[in-house]
């Protein structure tokens, strides 16, 4: 018998922090993790000075950060390493110094080792900042290293 967790939210949970332990470019932008669910996370950004371009608006890059790592987050959530295969952004209002932006990731479709992910990154308010899709693969290995054979025992 193992220790290790085979409920989906609970291997979603466990993959989120061992994810997030590793994680030093989310932890360094201050991203905060709010939810994360088998195919599904919810990530939040506060938009400091130091993110905002020379136009005063949030810097595209970042906001583009927030929704991939929600990405990142959802597509990973089943202990399998995946990564993204493509993804494209389309920005359709200003993040502003203060706002917290918060990125949702919802899976649109799974099948054999490809995903589609949609991101839609809103303020707090509910403005809609940006909207996100990202294709996912799965490559070799887990996130957690052997869970998946010590379950299968």
């Amino acid at each position: 018998m193992t220790d290790h967790p085979t409920e989906p939210q609970a291997l979603a949970d466990a993959v989120t922090q061992a994810m997030w332990a590793r994680d030093q470019a989310a932890r360094s932008l201050g991203l905060q993790i709010l939810s994360v669910k088998p195919g599904y996370a919810l990530l939040a950004m506060t938009v400091r000075p130091d993110m905002v371009n020379g136009h005063h608006i949030c810097h595209g890059g970042l906001i583009f950060t927030l929704a991939d790592s929600a990405f990142a987050y959802s597509c990973n959530s089943y202990n399998q390493n995946t990564v993204a295969s493509g993804c494209n952004i389309d920005f359709l209002a200003p993040g502003r110094e203060g706002d917290v932006l918060e990125a949702e990731a919802i899976e649109r479709s799974l099948s054999g080792r490809t995903g589609v992910y949609d991101v839609t990154v809103r303020t707090r308010s509910g403005t809609t900042i940006a909207l996100f899709r990202g294709k996912s693969y799965r490559i070799s290995g887990e996130v957690i290293a052997g869970l998946q054979r010590e379950d299968t025992q």
